[in-house]
């Protein structure tokens, strides 16, 4: 049975809205598709939990938005959308940007908003390098609520989770030069890296990351102090890590003293609970994420969590990359939480990350998946040779996937190459661009799959 999940009571939009606002969400989801018909106004009323006359005004919210329309003796039926046609270019796989499930209004509501608290906030920001403690309680309660139980004072907002990245990395290069990681990684972490002069120093992995045995050797044997590890969704590989491997590596972390930085930017798709490392070993952990894979990339809002000892020389950095980030952008990402934009966003976005993963795994035919439940990129294993055959002949036949040197360790070829399901607009567009691929893969001189 549809179930029509309100936005929370707190928020200000008038309950109408909110309700045209879920049955929207599950349009886009695919629940309901083009030509289908709303369940009656009585079942909605019923599963919302409101009254008849607000489901009646929440159906007239979306006819004058021309998503759904009423026909006289037959119900309520959904409206192709006319800006939502399948494209007939390229099919662009290569990036990790969620579909857009925050509509115009709610956009608005939440710009509108954040410009009036935003003029009220003293000496443009500069004191509060940090973001203010409103902003750092919001986004505290939000991580709270979905993650780790975490205190605004013990938070750094800062421009985007890549900056956050830059900021450990640099704070952890006064105790270690090396940091580890699996190989492949992410490329934006590779980037950082590279530009402070830090070496990334790859560590064995299994279907659930750096294997505990391989990380105590390479710490052992190296004297590195940090290791940087994605434990929902890596990427580029795609596995989660479950709490009985994140204990056994923080204590091989623990034994050598090393410091962890967790990104946990993928988490809104978890699936193996909500325990962190920065639950298990707050001073310990240097803890980050963002607004931009759960919510939407155009609140690209960076949280920060390093251990409080570090918390003063972190700051420093920030003053000096960036003065702190813009008030206007942390307080739209504000806004929208309190708006509960994030909760509608998480919600379709699970939903459609299971959906494109199920329908990747059927047209690839492939025996199994890191995350069946979904997840927003999937990883091909190939030789090092057949994954750059296939990129470049996938992009010949209007395929863009993420070159596989992008997320290669110095001195590695990346031994496969990653596809961005979440990525394309519409479905049909990822079924177009999956269907390419495979039939590549079929085509022994394209690739052979290890």
């Amino acid at each position: 049975m549809v179930k029509f999940n309100l936005t929370p009571t707190d928020s200000e939009a008038p309950l109408h809205e909110r309700l045209a606002q879920a049955i929207n969400v599950l349009i886009d989801a695919g629940q309901f598709k083009a030509g289908d018909r709303l369940p009656p106004h009585r079942v909605i009323a019923q599963q919302a939990g409101v009254a008849i006359g607000t489901v009646t005004k929440a159906i007239d919210y979306l006819s004058d938005r021309g998503i759904v329309r009423g026909e006289v003796g037959r119900g309520t039926f959904v409206n192709a959308k006319r800006s939502s046609s399948p494209s007939t270019g390229e099919v662009d796989l290569s990036l990790s940007v969620p579909p857009l499930y925050v509509d115009e209004d709610m956009f608005v509501a939440a710009a509108e908003r954040s410009a009036r608290n935003v003029l009220k906030i003293p000496s443009g920001g500069l004191y509060d390098l940090k973001g203010t403690f409103s902003q750092r309680s919001v986004m505290a309660e939000w991580l709270t609520k979905t993650r780790v139980d975490i205190d605004a004072d013990d938070l750094v907002l800062c421009v985007g989770a890549q900056q956050a990245i830059h900021m450990a990395f640099s704070d952890v290069k006064k105790v270690s030069t090396l940091i580890a990681c699996e190989a492949p990684t992410f490329s934006g972490a590779i980037v950082a890296a590279n530009h402070l002069g830090l070496e990334l120093l790859p560590v064995d992995h299994d279907e659930e990351g750096m294997t505990p045995d391989a990380l105590d050797k390479a710490l052992a044997e190296t004297g590195c102090r940090a290791v940087y590890t994605v434990p929902v969704c890596q990427n580029p590989l795609g596995f989660e890590v479950g709490e009985t491997r994140r204990r056994q590596i923080l204590e091989v972390c623990l034994r050598h003293d090393a410091c962890i930085i967790e990104d946990d930017i993928y988490s809104v798709h978890a699936a193996k609970g909500r325990l962190t490392y920065k639950e298990l070993a707050p001073q310990q952990v240097y803890f980050l994420t963002s607004l931009s894979k759960c919510l939407t990339p155009l609140a690209r809002v960076g949280v920060m969590a390093p251990p409080r000892d570090r918390m003063s020389s972190v700051t420093k950095i920030l003053r000096a990359e960036a003065f702190g980030a813009p008030p206007t952008a942390l307080e739209f990402g504000s806004s929208l939480i309190e708006l509960g934009a994030d909760v509608i966003a998480a919600s379709a976005l699970r939903k459609e990350a299971h959906a494109r993963t199920e329908m990747a795994a059927k047209v690839l035919k492939l025996p199994s998946v890191p995350m069946p439940h979904g997840a927003p990129h999937l990883w091909l294993p190939m030789s090092a040779v057949d994954a750059e055959r296939l990129t470049r002949r996938a992009l010949e036949q209007g395929v863009r996937v993420t070159p596989p040197e992008a997320t290669a360790l110095k001195g590695r070829r990346a031994s496969g190459v990653r596809l961005c399901i979440l990525a394309p607009e519409h479905r049909d567009d990822l079924q177009r661009g999956l269907t390419i691929i495979a039939m590549l893969l079929n085509d022994t001189s394209a690739a052979t799959i290890v």
